[in-house]
């Protein structure tokens, strides 16, 4: 992993400096016991813990992202909370000093079983999903591919492909793409060709829209 300073520029596509195949994280950013693809960015602020964040994908700035699965080519802005931790509602405190007790100096271990019971809880984004400022994806959710989270929405239940949700919970709003051009996409599955396929493929991603992709490339 490599650290990168991107000066007075937050933003690494419009700086001085280029991406590169080895992931970006900027220094002011935490990642711990992850795993990042090539071409990923991590913007300033972020936090990212248990996590993997997968080819092209990127965190904008002043995200934070725990025990997820964040596949290719997701967009991330900032301000987004993907997996926030869950407190044991069913014990008498809801408080960390009951499981998180060395830091508040209360005893001498922690209590791993509410560790271990939120790491159950893995949170799943697919590929190609765009994430709005603000948003909260909570704890065991799956985001499918395609999809669109509005800015500031909570998201508490499973989104399927190709959706566009929004909201405080999130509910459906439409259809990115009738279901039987986002069935195409998803064997299509574009996002697993290789790097030199996207790059020859750069002048479709433009110009046609997601109905003529899927027709053109379908069949292939």
């Amino acid at each position: 992993m490599k650290t990168i300073d991107f000066g007075e520029f937050s933003d690494p596509w419009r700086g001085p400096h280029q991406m590169t195949e080895e992931p970006w994280i900027h220094e002011s950013s935490v990642v711990k016991n992850s795993r990042l693809g090539v071409w990923t960015v991590i913007g300033p602020n972020c936090e990212m813990i248990d996590s993997d964040l997968m080819d092209y994908s990127y965190l904008v700035k002043d995200a934070q992202v725990f025990n997820s699965e964040i596949k290719k080519f997701v967009n991330i802005a900032s301000n987004v909370r993907i997996n926030p931790t869950n407190h044991p509602m069913w014990r008498a405190t809801l408080h960390h000093f009951a499981y998180r007790s060395i830091a508040h100096l209360m005893a001498d271990n922690d209590d791993e079983e509410i560790s271990n019971w939120r790491k159950q809880y893995r949170t799943v984004i697919g590929p190609d999903v765009w994430i709005g400022h603000g948003a909260i994806v909570m704890p065991g959710v799956s985001v499918g591919a395609g999809a669109i989270i509005g800015s500031g929405s909570i998201v508490t239940r499973d989104v399927p492909d190709y959706t566009i949700v929004a909201g405080n919970p999130a509910r459906f709003i439409r259809r990115r793409v009738p279901e039987n051009v986002a069935e195409k996409l998803i064997q299509i599955a574009w996002w697993d060709w290789s790097r030199e396929r996207i790059i020859a493929a750069i002048p479709d991603f433009r110009q046609l829209d997601a109905i003529e992709f899927a027709e053109q490339y379908g069949d292939r």
